[in-house]
């Protein structure tokens, strides 16, 4: 068993097929499929099961793939201990938090590890940032959740091992146009937006799941865009919006916006790493960081 075939190996786990997985390699398909054989050959079992849709592992391939990725990673590790490169973490986060809570967390990795580099990757997203974070293409990713397990915000989680630690409480709030009939209210209940219209952007969306939670399914929903676009109809009247406090703020401090009094529990900021890579140094690094 050798570490170019569990490259191979993973990248054909990654791109599910052999064609994808050797362009991504570089190589000729027949040496992907070569590789692989001799691969399953000398481990006398079959790793993976050829479908019409591509490549499926088989139960002793799921096993492997955790020795696989540990191993690579190991073997990264030494190459760059040996030739005295700088580690590298990708770090993946939706657009929406990238610009607002990812510097805390350099910040902070920073101080604990000053030479190591972080790529930052914004999404759009959620489900991308997961499957990227299961492939390995990223390290971990940052994005909104909340309760006790993965996606307990209404997303799917994925079958791979995720671990998670949430870093930090993201605050809602419900966002009118000053003018708003509730605006003077002492409280506001789900049942007083029946029939509003709430502006949203995509069902996937961590606010729409949020909403669907906290209110729901009382006011019409109406899909206008991202964020900026939600609190600038709010702003208009053209609706109500369920927003992170961090996106109105400064709307808030200058009058252009007026919170409804609901009372919204926090969503969390919540970091999720493969359980496979906590043994990378540059991961371990990250969660040390986060967790202070």
């Amino acid at each position: 068993m050798e570490l170019r075939q569990l490259r191979t190996f993973e990248a054909v786990v990654r791109h599910r097929t052999v064609t994808d997985a050797a362009n991504a390699l570089g190589m000729a398909p027949s040496s992907v499929s070569e590789q692989i054989r001799t691969l399953e050959r000398s481990l006398g079992v079959a790793l993976f099961e050829r479908t019409p849709k591509g490549m499926r592992l088989t139960g002793p391939g799921e096993r492997l793939l955790g020795w696989a990725r540990r191993l690579l990673d190991q073997a990264e590790q030494a190459r760059r201990e040996v030739t005295g490169a700088s580690q590298r973490l990708r770090l993946g986060a939706l657009e929406t938090i990238a610009a607002t809570h990812v510097p805390r967390v350099l910040a902070r990795l920073a101080e604990r590890r000053p030479g190591l580099r972080v790529d930052v990757h914004p999404g759009a997203s959620r489900d991308d940032l997961l499957a990227d974070v299961t492939a390995g293409r990223l390290d971990a990713a940052l994005l909104l959740d909340t309760g006790a397990a993965l996606g307990d915000l209404g997303f799917p989680s994925p079958p791979e091992p995720l671990a998670f630690l949430d870093v930090d409480a993201v605050p809602l709030a419900l966002v009118a146009a000053p003018g708003h009939r509730l605006r003077g209210a002492s409280r506001v209940v789900p049942d007083d937006l029946t029939g509003e219209r709430l502006l949203v952007n995509v069902p996937a969306c961590s606010f729409w799941m949020a909403a669907d939670r906290i209110i729901g399914p009382g006011p019409e929903r109406v899909r206008v865009g991202g964020v900026p676009i939600m609190r600038a109809w709010a702003e208009q009247g053209l609706g109500v919006a369920l927003l992170p406090e961090f996106a109105v703020s400064a709307a808030l401090a200058s009058g252009t916006l007026a919170r409804l009094p609901l009372d919204a529990p926090d969503l969390s900021l919540r970091l999720v790493w493969h359980s496979a890579r906590e043994t990378v140094p540059a991961v371990r690094d990250l969660l040390y960081a986060a967790g202070l």
